[in-house]
């Protein structure tokens, strides 16, 4: 087996690994990118992201990339339209460019990330099959592929389910009792032009009988929708998603009398993929442990109900680097600073992550979710 060492690792190439890699670069500090993938074109990246001011932006400002941000920023995107079961709108808000939370599509930058990184920083199809701690703080990783790294700092940005993680805690991810189906619905302004109607030009929420849609319109002219229900852990085990009519009856029966545009949104879908939600519980923290920490999912991962996980993880990785940068061969007062700051930061962000989400699929969401939206300007 050919074992290579690198000073840092980051497993994972989310954005909150590359933007941990890229605020390094800008230090001057040299790490490598280990991601699952086996290619950057691999897959679409899903669908838009609110960026905020006080996080995401915070990090792009430290990675040297809020120019660049600024020009992929989806206008109009801003907007907010709540509605009912039966179609009425209960809260519509336009978009008139002051707000602080401007909409990207993910995979718009993650580009915008990979191009401001050397080349071969990130590895890509490395499929981590083990870890283990060796002496003096130092780690190694294990591939699918036979090969293994040695580093002296491993960073865990690999997501809800990480193989880092259990270096530190023994803490998994737990149903949040809400279940997802996605669904794309292209070209909607010609294909599907009932449901662009209804869903408008930027984020899209209906709710009722806890259950509900959440929608965007995409910079390319899609609908991306999740589809969204409180149900047993098992509930979409019980579906067939490989027969598609099949599944959209399935799931349809549980949107039985709602307004046919809403129905739409999954009876005129191309596919259908389902997603439970995953919590890791609130307060979420760890003991140090020489030589490793998390950022991201794999350290904080919440429902997303708060819209915060892709601005936390940037800013976890740009905070990281920043920490790292700013303690130049300390490693572990880096890690230190940077896990004082995160603790905290995270526990308010996913606390907040469950209360929406006891808001809006708990008695009364659509009523609660109005009076919220009504009340002030943050997303639920």
């Amino acid at each position: 087996m050919s074992t290579h060492h690198h000073p840092i690792a980051i497993i994972g190439g989310g954005l909150g690994g590359l933007t941990a890699a890229r605020v390094l670069h800008v230090h001057g500090i040299e790490a490598t990118v280990f991601e699952l993938e086996p290619s950057r074109e691999a897959r679409t990246q899903g669908g838009m992201l609110d960026i905020h001011e006080e996080n995401g932006q915070k990090a792009l400002s430290a990675a040297g990339l809020h120019d660049g941000f600024l020009k992929i920023v989806h206008e109009g995107g801003q907007a907010m339209r709540l509605l009912g079961p039966d179609g009425t709108v209960h809260v519509s808000e336009e978009d008139d460019g002051t707000g602080g939370r401007p909409e990207v599509d993910r995979g718009d930058l993650r580009d915008l990330l990979l191009d401001a990184l050397p080349d071969g920083t990130v590895r890509w199809g490395s499929k981590v099959t083990g870890v283990r701690a060796l002496d003096g703080g130092r780690h190694e990783v294990a591939f699918a592929d036979g090969s293994a790294i040695t580093t002296d700092l491993l960073i865990g940005a690999d997501g809800a389910w990480s193989r880092v993680r259990p270096l530190l805690s023994d803490a998994r991810p737990a149903y949040t009792g809400v279940s997802f189906v996605e669904t794309d619905l292209p070209d909607a302004d010609a294909r599907h032009p009932r449901s662009a109607a209804i869903v408008g030009g930027g984020f899209f929420i209906c709710l009722g009988d806890e259950r509900g849609f959440l929608a965007h319109k995409e910079g390319d002219g899609s609908l991306h929708v999740y589809t969204a229900l409180k149900a047993d852990e098992d509930w979409l085990d019980t579906v067939d998603f490989t027969d598609l009519p099949a599944a959209k009856q399935a799931v349809l029966s549980r949107f039985e009398g709602w307004d046919e545009a809403l129905r739409g949104l999954i009876a005129d879908a191309d596919t259908l993929t389902p997603r439970r939600i995953h919590a890791l519980p609130v307060g979420h923290r760890w003991n140090r442990v020489p030589g490793v920490t998390l950022l991201g999912d794999a350290a904080h991962v919440m429902s997303p109900f708060a819209g915060e996980g892709a601005n936390l993880a940037m800013l976890d990785g740009a905070e990281l680097a920043s920490a790292i940068a700013a303690h130049p061969g300390d490693v572990e007062a880096a890690l230190t600073a940077y896990e004082e700051a995160l603790f905290p930061r995270s526990e308010a962000s996913a606390a907040d992550s469950a209360r929406s989400l006891d808001t809006m699929f708990g008695p009364q969401g659509l009523e609660r979710t109005a009076a919220f939206f009504t009340a002030g300007p943050a997303t639920p």
